[in-house]
């Protein structure tokens, strides 16, 4: 008869979170063995030092070494399977000698921790039973006072050392997560929060329920002081702009939130306009810009053609209604040439007074151009869109002679498609009424985007081929210069105006 192999779950600290089961199983075992650095503490044996007994052998398993280097041939992991090979060549004896065996695991013996080395190696030799354990994932959520998940949302766990590139990935595309395994590591994860544009909904959780539990912000936290056992954690987006937050609501009031994603993708979005898309039963809005939204299982898109502003506003006035947080997305900012507008427009109609209706800014298009080549909106400027959809073109030619004749920098959205093809003449013809050839043209593609293009031409050289929907042109006023400098051509438009001898 040999010996019962138990792998026992300690729960993240706080000895009266160690199951009855697991102090029962403690209390009984022959031999009781747990893990440690070489330092010789062991948060394991000091969470079930309670439950302990005298006459109990105990089996200190003593890493070789956790993150520093090592001269064994087989490297790190080498190193690591020898030193497994031989604690469980130690627990084998014990149990051939009909000795039953507890290790010790902090949280959960199967989720990350050390114990599973253990079962590999003999649950197919001995009688074997793990006991679950609290995770430190559930503990941290608990003293955070914040629910992990609610509906159908996905909880995403991650290991802190991956790259950052990946990490930030699979945070833009889950609705909750935690990054476990921190310390050294504390750097490159709060990179990939940043770089995922979710750092402002993260917290840092360290030794959660015991005597050294540390609670803050992720953005908050000293890399210097980060240990091992702490995780970040990104609760659930529902409710999640109140750290008192009820845990159970009660009949809910919905809302429409137009938003502006910025030109392009998520790291010229603001984290206002993140947390308001976390939070969204509904996602409203042209088919390309909803589809730059990661997919989460509780959340419904409703994608739509680039026509219909009208009915989409409707439509997400009407879900709003029923009690859903709707968001409607726009390109850029939601007040230029987009959709507030249109939703403003609509929720003035007295059948939907009782809505709330918030418009959180973005990023325009006018501003991401610009800053690719310096500051040619720099001083005065104006916006007009060419597009003859929505206003006559009398009434854009007029628009444009006039800020002409005022001698105003030009951002002009819209200005060719498929089925305009000469305006972009009609307006280069208009300008040049009022402006030198000369003038400074930047022409941006796609700005933000995979097939990026700025180009820097004048008002004089301006080919209307060579533009289309994707661009957006920037006319100079009369002050406007172009530098030609090695690293490409610096376009600006001074703050002094002729005749004024200081900003202000």
């Amino acid at each position: 008869m040999t010996g019962q192999l138990w792998g026992v779950g300690l729960g993240p600290g706080d000895p009266e979170l160690v199951t009855v089961k697991a102090a029962r199983l403690i209390g009984a075992a022959d031999v009781i063995a747990f893990h440690s650095a070489r330092h010789g503490r062991s948060i394991a044996r000091s969470v079930a030092a309670p439950y302990l007994r005298d006459g109990q052998i105990e089996e200190h398993l003593v890493y070789p070494l956790t993150t520093e280097t090592t001269d064994h041939p087989g490297g790190y992991q080498g190193a690591m399977d020898e030193f497994y090979a031989e604690c469980a060549a130690r627990l084998a004896a014990h149990l051939d000698a009909g000795r039953d065996v507890v290790v010790l695991a902090e949280g959960d013996p199967l989720f990350y921790g050390s114990y599973m080395h253990m079962h590999k190696r003999l649950a197919d030799r001995y009688p074997c039973e793990v006991v679950p354990g609290v995770t430190s994932v559930s503990a941290a959520a608990a003293v955070l006072g914040r629910p992990l998940c609610e509906r159908d949302e996905v909880l995403t766990v991650l290991p802190g050392t991956l790259p950052p590139d990946v990490l930030a990935e699979r945070l833009r595309n889950t609705d909750a997560a935690a990054v476990m395994k921190l310390g050294r590591t504390f750097g490159n994860v709060r990179e990939a929060f940043e770089l995922a544009g979710r750092a402002d909904e993260a917290w840092y959780v360290e030794r959660a329920t015991t005597s050294e539990q540390r609670i803050a912000p992720l953005s908050e936290v000293d890399p210097d002081a980060v240990p091992y056992f702490s995780l970040a954690l990104l609760p659930s987006p529902i409710n999640n702009t109140s750290f008192s937050a009820p845990a159970v609501q009660t009949a809910r009031e919905g809302s429409v939130t137009v938003v502006g994603l910025g030109p392009a993708g998520p790291e010229w979005m603001t984290p206002e306009v993140r947390a308001a898309i976390a939070g969204a039963d509904d996602l409203i809005g042209y088919g390309p810009y909803v589809d730059r939204l990661p997919d989460r299982a509780r959340q419904r898109k409703h994608g739509s053609d680039n026509r219909v502003e009208s009915e989409r506003a409707a439509f997400a006035l009407d879900l709003a209604r029923k009690g859903s947080a709707v968001v409607v997305v726009s390109s850029g900012d939601p007040g230029v040439f987009a959709m507030a507008s249109a939703v403003t427009e609509v929720a003035s109609e007295p059948e939907y007074a009782d809505i709330a209706v918030q418009v959180l800014p973005g990023m325009t298009a006018a501003q991401a151009v610009a800053s690719r080549v310096g500051a040619p909106l720099g001083h005065d400027y104006c916006v007009l869109s060419l597009s003859d959809r929505l206003k006559p073109w009398e009434v854009i030619a007029q628009r444009l002679t006039a800020a002409a004749a005022a001698d105003l920098a030009i951002a002009i959205y819209n200005p060719a498609s498929k089925s305009r093809t000469w305006q972009v003449a009609a307006t280069r013809d208009l300008l040049l009424e009022h402006r030198s050839a000369d003038t400074p043209v930047v022409v941006g593609r796609n700005v933000g985007g995979s097939a990026e293009t700025v180009t820097v031409t004048t008002l004089g050289s301006l080919d209307p081929d060579t533009v289309d929907m994707r661009c957006l042109l920037l006319i100079g006023s009369s002050q406007t210069r172009t530098v030609s400098r090695p690293a490409g051509p610096l376009v600006f438009t001074p703050r002094r105006y002729p005749g004024n001898s200081e900003p202000g």
